[in-house]
Order: structure tokens, then C-alpha cells, then sequence
């Protein structure tokens, strides 16, 4: 049986975290990689992912540009040549002080174009969420992301949007 590997955070700050993956098992069968996939709930609507896959059999990751005082949770599996592991799990805070949400004012400029503008803080990536329904908000929204603080985002005629950013 191949065992699930261990995930150890090595260390975290307002915006990264580092983590080592490695197997603490004699078998036999040679790890190949690793999948890791990191999770966070965005203003309780959005779950996200970022997903690496990580060659070799030891390894050390820096996961960065994430968000303070946010949780995240890391699930990873090894591959060998016997098969794929089971999954194991760990959860951190990052350090800092969140940042405030976005105040957000969507305005539409005619049927197929709403300019969407907010306040917040510079230098950083905001993503803009739209979809007709909370449902597909929380599922599989229509998305942008930028740097400014206003984007201008193309709709369907005749449907009413919720806008999260």
C-alpha cells in the first residue's frame, strides 16, 4: 500500500507559504511527482485553486502572491510507478491583516457592457467575478482579473448580473 506523503510548512508570511512533500515510507516503487492543489474560500461566494504538479521525489515549494491572514488548504498525492497515493491534507493561516474588501459600483454603459469600478489598495490583482445567478457566482463565474481599479466587462442582452470583485 502506498501511503500518502507528508506535508510539512517550512514557513509563511502575509503573502506565501513554503511547504516540503516527501514520503516516509521504505517501499519500493519510485515517486515520480507530486500534485499539489492549494484552496481558499474568496468572500465566502468563491473557492479557488491553484494547482502545481511538481517533479521529483524530494521537494521544497514557495507558493506566493497570496492574500494575508487567509486560510488555505493544501492537499497533495504522490505518483509512482505502482500507482498514484492517497491524499493527505494541512491548514495555515498567513500572517498580516486581511485586506478590506473592495467597495464595488457597477454601472452599465449599454445592454453588453457594465464598467465596474472600486476602491482598495494599489499595486495589487483584483479579480472580478460576474454571473447571472449566486449558483453560478459560486461555480463557474465568468471572471477578469487587472491591476487598475475599473475594467469594463462584456454581458448577455437582457440578463440581470451579480458582480463580486
Amino acid at each position: 500500500v502506498i501511503p500518502p506523503p507528508v506535508i510539512h510548512i517550512e514557513s509563511y508570511s502575509e503573502d506565501s507559504i513554503s511547504f516540503s512533500l516527501k514520503m516516509t515510507t521504505n517501499i519500493k516503487a519510485r515517486v515520480s511527482g507530486y500534485v499539489v492543489n492549494i484552496y481558499w474560500t474568496f468572500d465566502t461566494h468563491r473557492q479557488e485553486k491553484r494547482t502545481l504538479v511538481i517533479e521529483g521525489e524530494k521537494s521544497i515549494q514557495k507558493v506566493a502572491n497570496l492574500t494575508a491572514h487567509t486560510p488555505y488548504e493544501i492537499s497533495a498525492w504522490a505518483k509512482t510507478e505502482l500507482g498514484d497515493s492517497p491524499l493527505s491534507f494541512v491548514h495555515v493561516v498567513t500572517s498580516g491583516t486581511r485586506p478590506e474588501s473592495p467597495s464595488l459600483k457597477a454601472k452599465a454603459i449599454n445592454q453588453t457592457a457594465v464598467e465596474c469600478s472600486w476602491t482598495g489598495p494599489r499595486n495589487v490583482v483584483y479579480g472580478i467575478f460576474y454571473a447571472t445567478s449566486f449558483l453560478e457566482l459560486y461555480r463557474s463565474p465568468h471572471n477578469s482579473t487587472t491591476s487598475a481599479h475599473n475594467i469594463t466587462v462584456l454581458v448577455q442582452r437582457d440578463e440581470q448580473y451579480l458582480f463580486l470583485v
